[in-house]
């Protein structure tokens, strides 16, 4: 029997949508059946996460017309334009029509590349997320941004498409690899630092009940995420301004990613170490506290997440990769930096040789 235990609305006025988050959702035809327009429906997910969930959510569904399954291979190296060419393969060869539903069942590679699908798909169709990692719940799921990598940049093909409803069935992390648990964590704490310092303050406390996958502590963690995640995206859809906040570290983790072949580290490890370097560039810049950098490094100890750049990583790599960062506006690298814990800031005016520096005083 399913248990909801939170339920959120995204407000982005006729593309609102609502968020569910309990225990034994995916079963719950109540709250899924009513997203799905139409009788047609394309579940999307990955050859590691189909075999768990996508016959429930199928049965979920109850009598369609034609329900087609694209189980895609696991990992971010395949979140690509050739397959994201599969997917329209498979879709087109079983003759769905624009009132087919999408539906991406799986981590946020299969919510990016699912989400992009839907919004390509003669012009735009139905989409829903039922993510199945904490990353994924409270980040890639809400929000709609969607995208494929290419060999020069990550997420540098894409589109804003946002789904109709979003089901997070906390029973999921319970069989999630503690690397991934703890990499989706990093993508919670990111919510403390950038806008929300009591947040900050209670994880410092739940960690380790966060760790050890207790239901009601995670279910709190990801709502009271996706309520800052909402309100942003909510103030900024489109990521003209605020709404790049939500990006602190991922400029120093999207170099890490493409440099070091997509896969290889996770997306929340590599955004923890970028988190790391954009504080400690916040105290060298004199708006953050060298005891606050040390604090979130000790964090990050505990969660088992990494605290340092790859070795090979060298300033010059840095600075070409980040070079070629959506973020980058005429010549310009706009980097989030904090001026406080909770108090996050964009700023432009970072020079390539203050970088160059910064990096290199690290050792890395």
């Amino acid at each position: 029997m399913s248990l909801l235990m939170h339920t959120l609305h995204v407000d982005l006025g006729e593309r609102s949508y609502p968020v569910y988050i309990g225990r034994d959702l995916f079963s719950d035809s109540s709250l899924l059946a009513p997203h799905v327009t139409g009788s047609q429906v394309v579940i999307i997910s990955n050859d590691t996460v189909a075999p768990l969930y996508v016959e429930r959510v199928r049965a979920a569904l109850g009598e369609r017309s034609l329900i087609t399954e694209v189980v895609l291979p696991d990992g971010e190296q395949f979140k690509t334009l050739e397959t994201l060419a599969t997917i329209f393969d498979r879709v087109l060869s079983s003759n769905h029509n624009r009132t087919t539903t999408f539906i991406a069942v799986g981590g946020g590679v299969v919510g990016d590349i699912a989400g992009f699908a839907a919004a390509c798909y003669q012009r735009g169709v139905n989409f829903v997320q039922v993510p199945t990692t904490l990353l994924a719940q409270v980040d890639s799921s809400v929000g709609g941004k969607t995208a494929v990598n290419h060999p020069l940049g990550k997420n540098m093909i894409g589109a804003f498409y946002q789904p109709c409803a979003v089901l997070i069935d906390v029973n999921t992390l319970q069989s999630l690899p503690a690397r991934e648990l703890a990499a989706g964590l990093a993508e919670v704490v990111k919510y403390g630092l950038i806008c929300d310092k009591p947040f900050y303050l209670w994880l410092q406390e739940a960690m380790p009940k966060l760790l050890a996958r207790e239901e009601a502590s995670l279910a709190e963690a990801i709502e009271r995420s996706l309520i800052n995640k909402a309100q942003v995206v909510a103030a900024d859809e489109r990521e003209g301004g605020l709404r790049a906040i939500l990006n602190l570290g991922h400029t120093f983790g999207h170099a890490i990613e493409t440099a070091q072949g997509y896969g290889k580290w996770l997306h929340g490890e590599a955004v923890a170490t970028g988190m790391l370097l954009a504080l400690r560039l916040s105290a060298q810049r004199g708006e953050l506290a060298a005891a606050d950098v040390e604090n979130f490094k000790k964090l990050l100890q505990c969660m088992n997440l990494p605290v340092q750049a790859p070795e090979d990583m060298t300033p010059q790599i840095f600075l070409e990769l980040m070079g070629r960062d959506k973020k980058v506006v005429d010549g310009r690298l706009r980097l989030v930096l904090l001026r406080a814990i909770g108090e996050a800031c964009i700023v432009d005016d970072v020079s390539a040789a203050e970088l160059h520096h910064f990096l290199g005083s690290l050792g890395t």
